[in-house]
C-alpha cells in the first residue's frame, strides 16, 4: 500500500519513528483548528450514500473523461495525497467486503469547493484521516473513476501517521498493532475473510448433517477433556479456584447423555502452555460428538468437513506449502501407530516392547525423552517426532495406546489399543477423534488414574469429574467424537503462522 503525501513527512517504521512525535503534534493542532472553526474532528455521523465497492460497480463503464451528474457522498481513509495549484487528488480506501480493499480518486478543484474549502484541505488533511467528499461521479482525462467534489468535510481525524509500503511492517508490529496491519496490508484484511468463510463452511457442513450448536461453559471447576495445563482464576462469588477450559468435549457427552444426539460447538479454548509458529495458549476448536457413530464416521465427517472448507476459500485440492505439494484429492491414507513406526526405525516395535528398548531407539534418534515417561508415552512421543513430520498427505494416524487418549474406548480388536486417530496433513496434527468411552467403570478406572498423575505433580493430568462419570453412568450411546483446530485448518489454506490467522493473538507486555 503506497501512502505518501507532498504535505506530511514520510514516517519510518517500528521501532516507533524519531519524528512520529512530531507529526503526533503538527495533527493535534490541526484537530484543534477544525474544532476552533466550529468543525467537527470526530463527527457522528455524515451523508454517504454510496461505499465505495458500489461507485466502482455502478460507474465501472465510464469512458475517459465522461460526467454523470450523479451527485454523491463518500467515505474513505486518505491513502494518498497529491496536492497542486488549483487542483488537489486524493485516494480513498475502503475495507472492501471481502477484505480486498476498495480504492477510488477524489478530485478537489477551486473551481468547485472554492478558495476556503481548498485551502482547508491542503491544510487540515492527512494521510489516514477518514473523510467525506459530496461531488459528481466522473471518469478524468485519464480514465480513472473519480468523484469530483462540491465540498468535502473531515469524518475522523488521524493523530498517528500511517506507515509506508518502502518501509514495511516487521511480524512483531503486524501481530500487536493489528489494526494498523490491517491498514496498510490487504493480506491482514483478507485472512480475516477466509478465517470467517472457514468458520461458515464448516457449520454449513455439520448442519447438513443435522448437528446442533451449543455453547459449553468457559469457567469449569474441574478441568479435563485434554490433557493439558489449564489457567486458573477465582471467582469470588462461589469463593472457589475455578479453571478456563482446556476442551469442550465432557460438557458436549453429557449433552449426547440427554439425548441431543449430534452435537458441536466451536470456540476459544486456553491451555497454559509454550507458544511457537504452531501453538498460541488461546486458540479455536471445533469438537462434536454424534451418537451411533465411531472413529470410521467420524473420518468421513472430517473429510467432508476440510473439503468444503478448501472449497469455501478456493483452495482447491492440491496445496502448495514450504513442506512440499498436499494432494487432498482421492482416499486419505491410514497408518497403524506401532507398524509405522516399526518401517520407519527400521525394527519392530510393538505395544508390547520394553521401555529400555524404546529408549534405545529414540536415543539412536536424537529424541529428547522426560525420565517419567512410561512405554506408551514414549512410543507415542518417537511417533511423533520421527514419523509425523514425513506424512505430507492427509493421513490418519490410529491405533493408540490407551494412556495417549484416555477417553477413547479399547480396541475393538486389540485391547492393548484404544479406538482414536490423529489426522496428519503437511507434517503437522489437524485434527482427532475417537470412538468415544461410554463404560463408566473402565472410564472411572481411567481418571481416577489420571488424577493419581496429577497429585504426582503431573499439571497436564485430567481431574476426576464426578459429575461427568454419574452422566455416563445414566447411559451414553455409542459415540464418535471429533476435535478439529480451527487456527491450523486456516494455516493450512494460507500458508501462514498461527499468530497471523488469530485477529488478535496473545503477545508478551510490550518492553517484555
Amino acid at each position: 500500500m503506497i501512502v505518501t503525501s507532498q504535505n506530511t513527512p514520510a514516517p519510518k517504521n517500528a521501532p516507533e519513528p524519531v519524528d512520529a512525535s512530531e507529526q503526533m503534534r503538527i495533527r493535534m493542532e490541526k484537530r484543534a483548528k477544525l474544532i476552533e472553526r466550529g468543525a467537527e474532528a470526530y463527527p457522528v455521523g455524515v451523508e454517504r450514500t454510496h461505499s465505495l465497492g458500489e461507485i466502482r460497480e455502478k460507474y465501472a463503464h465510464l469512458e475517459a473523461d465522461d460526467t454523470t451528474g450523479d451527485v454523491v457522498g463518500i467515505t474513505g481513509r486518505v491513502v494518498f495525497v497529491r496536492n497542486t495549484g488549483k487542483l488537489c487528488f486524493a485516494t480513498l480506501q475502503e475495507g472492501g467486503v471481502d477484505g480486498k480493499g476498495t480504492r477510488l480518486q477524489a478530485m478537489l478543484s477551486l473551481a468547485n469547493v472554492g478558495e476556503e474549502a481548498l485551502a482547508d484541505w491542503k491544510a487540515l488533511v492527512d494521510l489516514g484521516d477518514h473523510v467525506f467528499i459530496k461531488g459528481e461521479v466522473i471518469s478524468s482525462r485519464r480514465g480513472e473513476l473519480s468523484v469530483m467534489a462540491d465540498s468535502w468535510s473531515m469524518a475522523s481525524k488521524a493523530l498517528r501517521p500511517l506507515p509506508v509500503l518502502h518501509a514495511g511492517l516487521n511480524e512483531e508490529t503486524r501481530v500487536r498493532q493489528r489494526y494498523v496491519d490491517l491498514m496498510v496490508r490487504d493480506e491482514a484484511r483478507e485472512m480475516v475473510y477466509t478465517r470467517a468463510a472457514i468458520t461458515r463452511s464448516i457449520r454449513e457442513s455439520l448442519y447438513r448433517h443435522n448437528y446442533v450448536e451449543v455453547e459449553t461453559p468457559i469457567l469449569q471447576l474441574v478441568h479435563g477433556g485434554a490433557l493439558a495445563r489449564p489457567f486458573e482464576t477465582h471467582m469470588n462469588a462461589f469463593d472457589q479456584k475455578m479453571t478456563l477450559r482446556i476442551a469442550t468435549e465432557l460438557y458436549l457427552k453429557r449433552a449426547v447423555v440427554g439425548g441431543i444426539d449430534r452435537v458441536y460447538d466451536m470456540g476459544r479454548v486456553f491451555r497454559n502452555e509454550g507458544v511457537d509458529s504452531t501453538h498460541s495458549p488461546e486458540f479455536t476448536t471445533l469438537e462434536c460428538y454424534e451418537a451411533w457413530a465411531d472413529q470410521f464416521v467420524m473420518a468421513d465427517r472430517i473429510k467432508e468437513i476440510i473439503l468444503d472448507a478448501a472449497d469455501a476459500v478456493g483452495a482447491g485440492r492440491t496445496l502448495q506449502t514450504e513442506a512440499g505439494e498436499i494432494n487432498l484429492d482421492g482416499d486419505w491414507a491410514w497408518l497403524s501407530v506401532y507398524p509405522g513406526l516399526s518401517e520407519a526405525v527400521g525394527q519392530e516395535i510393538t505395544p508390547d516392547t520394553p521401555l529400555e528398548e524404546l529408549r534405545a531407539v529414540a536415543a539412536k534418534h536424537d529424541v529428547k525423552m522426560d525420565p517419567k515417561w512410561d512405554a506408551e508415552k514414549l512410543a507415542v512421543e518417537l511417533f511423533g517426532e520421527i514419523v509425523e513430520p514425513t506424512l505430507l498427505n492427509p493421513t490418519f494416524v490410529y491405533d493408540y495406546p490407551p494412556s495417549a487418549q484416555p477417553l477413547a474406548r479399547p480396541h475393538r480388536e486389540d485391547g492393548r489399543l484404544i479406538e482414536a486417530w490423529d489426522l496428519i496433513i503437511g507434517g503437522m496434527e489437524r485434527g482427532t477423534a475417537f470412538s468415544e468411552l461410554i463404560d463408566p467403570v473402565i472410564q472411572r478406572e481411567r481418571l481416577t488414574e489420571q488424577s493419581r498423575h496429577a497429585a504426582a505433580g503431573d499439571v497436564e493430568a485430567m481431574q476426576l469429574d464426578e459429575d461427568f462419570l454419574r452422566a455416563l453412568e445414566y447411559g451414553a450411546p455409542p459415540m464418535g467424537g471429533i476435535g478439529l483446530g480451527i487456527d491450523r485448518l486456516v494455516m493450512l489454506f494460507t500458508g501462514a503462522g498461527i499468530r497471523e490467522t488469530i485477529l488478535f493473538p496473545l503477545l508478551k507486555p510490550e518492553g517484555h
